[in-house]
Order: C-alpha cells, then sequence, then structure tokens
C-alpha cells in the first residue's frame, strides 16, 4: 500500500495539480490558439531559446568547470572569481561560475522567470518597420535566437566581471543585466516575472524533496545581507537599461514615466538592492539601510528620466542627450574607479609568522589570524568613519601566479563546525584541503585551539596555535591555563603576577596529573581540579556542530 504522503506519490501529485490547473486555465479562456500566436509572435516556434542556451551554458560551466558534477555541493570556486586583469581565467568565467548549489538554484531560477521577458522584448523576429524575417543575418529568426541573444549574454557577463570592484562569482550581475533590460519596456511586467520566481524555486525544492523535518538547533551564520554584491548588480542592471534604452529609442515606443519610476523602485527594493554594507572588523559588518532606500530611490527616478526622455514627440534632441549623459555618468564612474582596482596584484600572502601552510601547486592554503585582507584593503581609503583597511582570520588560500588572495573559512565557523574542506583547482583540475581544529575551552575563559591542515595525499600538518586561555576559578590562589604548545596542550598554574609555578601536559582520558599540590583529572571532555575535598571543572573540550 502506498501512503499519500510517500515523496513519489506527492510530486506525482504537484505534477498533476499544474496540468489540471493549466487545464482548467484554458478550459476557461478557451484561447484558441491566441497564446502560440502572442508567443510565436516574437519567438521562434513559441520558445525562448536564447534564455535555455544561456542556463544550459551556466550550468555546464558549474558541472564541467567548477567540477560540481563530482562535488555538487563543494564545487572549485577560489580558481573562477574574477580576481584581477593579471589573470583571465577568472575574468572569463567569474560571471558564470557560483560558490555552491542554492547560489547556482537562486541565478538560475530567477534567470528562468524574467530573462524570457527580456528575449521577448529583444525578439527572435523584426519588429521594425520595412524588415522581414531572413533578410539579412540580423534579422535572421535562428540566428537572433541561438547566437545573438547568448553573445549579448556573453558580453553582459565579460561587463561585469571586468567593471565591477574587486572579486565576483556568479550569474547575478547577468540576471541584473536581464531586469535592467526587460524594465525599460516591461515595468510592471518585469515586476510579477521576478515574483513568480519564489514560485518556481519552492515547486523545484518541492520535486526533489517533497518531506523534511526540522528541529530546534544552533547555527553559525553571518548577516543575510552580507556577501551581496551590491555594486555588480548595480553595474548589470545599468548595462541591461542601457542596451534596452537603445533598442527603446531605435522602436520609437513611448513608456510612462510613473510605470517605469513604480516598477522600478518595487522591484529594486525586492531584490535587496538597497542592501549597502561594509566591513565593521573581524566577523563584523554594518548594514547602511537608509542609504540604501535613497540609492534606490536614485536609480528609479535616474531610469525614469533616462527612459522617459526618448519619447521624440515629447522631448526635443537636448532633453534626449541630457537623460542619456544622466544615465551613463554612474556607469562611466563605476568603470573609472574598476580599472585601477582590477589592475592590482597579490604581493606575497600577507601573513608573515604563520606556522606552516600547505602548497598545492601554485596555491597555498593557510590559518592566520587577525591578517590584512589583500583583496578588500587594495585601495586605502578611508570616508564617512568606515575604512578599506580591513583584518580578517580563518583559513586562507593564496595564489600570485593567479592573483587570488581569499579567506576560504572564517575563523568563527570553523570554531562552530571544528572541520571544514577548502577545495582549489584550475581548468581541468582539483583537489581538497581538509581543515580540522581542536580545542579545550577554559570555564569562564577563552578557548586555547589547534588547526590542522591535510591535503589529499598526505598527513596532518600543524598550521596555528592559539594564545592560552586562562580558567575563571583561582585554586588556592593560583590560575590553571590551558597552553597550545607543540600540537598538543598543557596545563599551566600561575600566580597572580603571572609568575609560571608549574606546567605539565594534559593527562590522557580517565588519568590525572598533580601540580602545585592539586590533582587534574580528565574525565571524558572535562578537566576537573581537585584541592583537599573541592572539586570543579576548570576547562571542557570544544564540541562542534556541523
Amino acid at each position: 500500500m502506498v501512503s499519500l504522503l510517500d515523496g513519489w506519490s506527492v510530486r506525482v501529485g504537484i505534477l498533476l495539480g499544474l496540468s489540471l490547473s493549466l487545464l482548467i486555465v484554458w478550459g476557461l479562456d478557451r484561447p484558441r490558439g491566441r497564446w502560440g500566436i502572442a508567443l510565436r509572435k516574437r519567438f521562434l516556434l513559441g520558445v525562448p531559446w536564447g534564455t535555455l542556451v544561456s542556463v544550459v551554458g551556466v550550468l555546464a560551466v558549474y558541472l564541467f568547470v567548477q567540477g560540481g558534477w563530482n562535488h555538487w555541493r563543494n564545487p572549485v570556486t577560489v580558481a573562477f572569481a574574477s580576481w584581477s586583469y593579471l589573470y583571465p581565467v577568472g575574468m572569463a568565467l567569474g560571471s558564470f561560475s557560483h560558490a555552491g548549489p542554492s547560489h547556482l538554484l537562486g541565478n538560475v531560477t530567477s534567470t528562468l522567470v524574467v530573462a524570457p521577458l527580456a528575449e521577448y522584448y529583444f525578439s527572435h523576429f523584426p519588429t521594425e518597420r520595412g524588415e522581414s524575417s531572413f533578410s539579412s543575418w540580423r534579422t535572421n529568426p535562428w540566428f537572433r535566437a541561438f547566437v545573438l541573444f547568448p553573445i549579448g549574454v556573453v558580453l553582459c557577463g565579460l561587463g561585469t566581471s571586468v567593471f565591477a570592484w574587486g572579486p565576483v562569482i556568479g550569474f547575478s550581475g547577468v540576471l541584473f543585466a536581464f531586469v535592467g533590460f526587460a524594465l525599460v519596456r516591461y515595468p510592471l511586467g518585469t515586476v510579477v516575472a521576478l515574483s513568480a520566481q519564489g514560485v518556481v524555486h519552492t515547486i523545484y525544492l518541492a520535486l526533489q524533496e517533497p518531506q523534511i523535518t526540522g528541529q530546534a538547533s544552533s547555527s553559525y551564520s553571518n548577516p543575510w545581507w552580507f556577501g551581496i554584491a551590491v555594486q555588480g548588480h548595480t553595474l548589470g542592471l545599468f548595462l541591461g537599461a542601457l542596451a534596452g534604452l537603445y533598442l527603446l529609442r531605435r522602436r520609437r515606443v513611448r513608456v510612462s514615466a510613473l510605470r517605469t519610476w513604480a516598477g522600478a523602485f518595487v522591484l529594486l527594493m525586492s531584490l535587496s538592492l538597497w542592501a549597502l554594507w561594509w566591513y565593521r572588523g573581524l566577523e563584523k559588518y554594518v548594514l547602511f539601510r537608509g542609504l540604501g532606500v535613497v540609492f534606490v530611490l536614485a536609480l528609479a527616478i535616474l531610469l525614469a528620466v533616462a527612459i522617459r526622455t526618448t519619447d521624440r514627440k515629447s522631448f526635443g534632441p537636448r532633453a534626449r542627450q541630457a537623460g542619456t549623459v544622466l544615465f551613463l555618468i554612474p556607469l562611466v564612474v563605476m568603470a573609472g574607479v574598476a580599472i585601477p582596482v582590477n589592475l592590482t596584484a597579490v604581493d606575497g600572502d600577507g601573513t608573515a609568522g604563520v606556522d606552516s601552510g600547505v602548497s598545492i601547486r601554485d596555491y597555498t592554503v593557510m590559518y592566520a589570524e587577525n591578517v590584512p585582507n589583500q583583496k578588500v584593503s587594495v585601495v586605502d581609503v578611508s570616508l564617512g568613519g568606515e575604512t578599506t583597511q580591513v583584518n580578517t582570520s580563518g583559513v586562507i588560500v593564496v595564489n600570485e601566479d593567479r592573483e587570488i588572495w581569499s579567506r576560504e573559512v572564517s575563523k568563527g565557523r570553523l570554531a562552530h563546525v571544528g572541520r571544514s574542506t577548502v577545495r582549489v583547482g584550475g581548468l581541468g583540475w582539483t583537489e581538497a584541503v581538509q581543515v580540522r581544529r581542536v580545542g579545550w575551552s577554559a570555564d569562564g575563559g577563552g578557548t586555547a585551539y589547534h588547526v590542522w591542515l591535510r591535503p589529499k595525499s598526505g598527513s596532518w600538518r600543524h598550521a596555528f596555535a592559539s594564545g592560552p586561555a586562562t580558567a575563571t576559578p583561582v585554586l588556592a590562589g593560583k590560575n590553571v591555563s590551558i597552553v597550545p604548545r607543540n600540537g598538543r596542550f598543557a596545563i599551566r598554574l600561575t600566580e597572580k603576577n603571572n609568575a609560571t609555578l608549574a606546567a605539565a601536559p594534559l593527562p590522557d582520558r580517565n588519568s590525572s596529573v598533580t601540580l602545585g599540590g592539586t590533582e587534574f583529572t580528565r574525565k571524558g571532555g572535562k578537566l576537573v581540579a581537585a584541592v583537599d575535598d573541592t572539586r570543579v571543572v576548570v576547562a571542557r573540550k570544544e564540541t562542534y556542530r556541523n
């Protein structure tokens, strides 16, 4: 007997429900072919081929270039970001690569709902008077669908890599170009299309995993807005809107300023283009929410002015030129800032004093704390109390030949999960480095810990030792500290003036050691101190959550 909640039953139910819904709507509307005619008017055979080709290309990069086919949840990312003009492979592939499956899925589902609208505006068939299909290569619908539109997608992706400020990875810049392109002609339609992304995403997840079980648990996460590439998204929006404006002017289509402004404001707010953020310290960030709302308002009115002034009947040549220039100024400024930033080179690893690292071909994987982030601090700028001189801690990957300097796993995340895997590689190869943290937390004090690294074909190598951690309890006037030493841990007794009285290695499980009249016994993951008849836990082995 098959349960109604069986996974396959639910999947079939979803597909049947969608099919039945469409049949009911079709029966109510009785389109008599109107739907197909509307699609075939702009699309070859009624299909947005350019969108499908673009999505297949992005999936191919993830699966076969980044190694997602064999490592779906942990592909190579560090080699395929747009680190510098001096690393052409990253520049070429940064906008088409992704950081993981959720990143990929979000961009692909959004593309599937908004790119067809942009492609509809582009059209596989001529829309200008006097032009006919197949009269030239530009009007050939096959060429426009399978060559011109995908070429535009590739050029836009390259543009978002070349003119972004610093490393970029992900198709979202191109996605925002689709948004900008469609927004020019169909402002409210673009709002409706993007709202369908959540529907598509949820249906995909429901088909993949119809039922999940959750429970309360602690987790490690950065603020949701950390890592949003607002500048790259804005750049893509401008590039797409610029192409859309060009078509709008050629086709002499009039678009309402109110619809453009309302559509742009609602859409860009919902897409979190207002989330302007910056670094405020080690794993601490600041969100400029108020300034972000003003920023989106400025973008919306700028877009409305640029679109409305394309109307030749309402505005003269000077007004049209002014509208275009106002729209081009931010784009020129962004490009002007990007060029010197992306011409910088990695000068050493910036981690002097690091214990040791793992070398894999031309990569070095290491662990360091409170060192300058060489990509964020590449230009020294201080403005409004914020600065680009940012320090970071965690697992760092350096490749001077490829101009790569990246913190791949933060100190806080490693402290939470205990183990992680960093994958490095390039075109045609990949290799993983295992990372492990082992620590002891002093009662009421900090945590003393070691970090180890292990390449695929090798043994564990010691990479980092923290400072000592001192427990709050004072035993007969003596302080107790856990000290990392030679890859292991030691117990140290000190007086109030920090003078060391005695020290010994941390005992093995269910063993004891006596220092200065105090017996220390390790019971499982606890270190218990005994003075006369008093017993107190002074340290616990650090535990981790995946």
